[in-house]
């Protein structure tokens, strides 16, 4: 399992029964992107698809064989991320989480005022 897998699995179990759309937007992914990383978890049986809430969109569950799946990764994820923060030193990433947060923030105040502009709306 990939990173990108591992990561679109944990957000499909956060949002369990919402529209994808929400989930793609929690990992920041654009949705083209997002779509094609769902194909092969789909197809090994990770996922499933249905309707979601409002009927015009698509939620995602994940199936027990990706609960299994995850299962299997945890224990090495958990000890590679205990890794990277130990040898990086635990307030320099508290610290790099923060600006990332602060960046990730940034952005999306970015993105709403580029939108707004789209479609003509004043921005303060």
């Amino acid at each position: 399992m990939g990173v990108t897998q591992l990561a679109v699995l944990r957000a499909i179990q956060r949002h369990e029964g919402e529209a994808l759309s929400r989930v793609a937007e929690d990992l920041r992914m654009d949705r083209t992107s997002f779509y094609r990383a769902l194909a092969p978890m789909r197809r090994d049986g990770w996922i499933a698809l249905a309707k979601g809430p409002t009927g015009r969109t698509r939620s995602a569950s994940v199936t027990p064989k990706g609960r299994r799946a995850l299962e299997a990764v945890d224990p090495a994820w958990a000890r590679t991320q205990s890794a990277i923060v130990e040898k990086f030193g635990r307030d320099a990433w508290a610290s790099l989480v923060a600006e990332l947060e602060r960046l990730s923030a940034c952005a999306e105040g970015v993105a709403v005022g580029a939108r707004a502009t789209v479609k003509g709306e004043k921005t303060s």
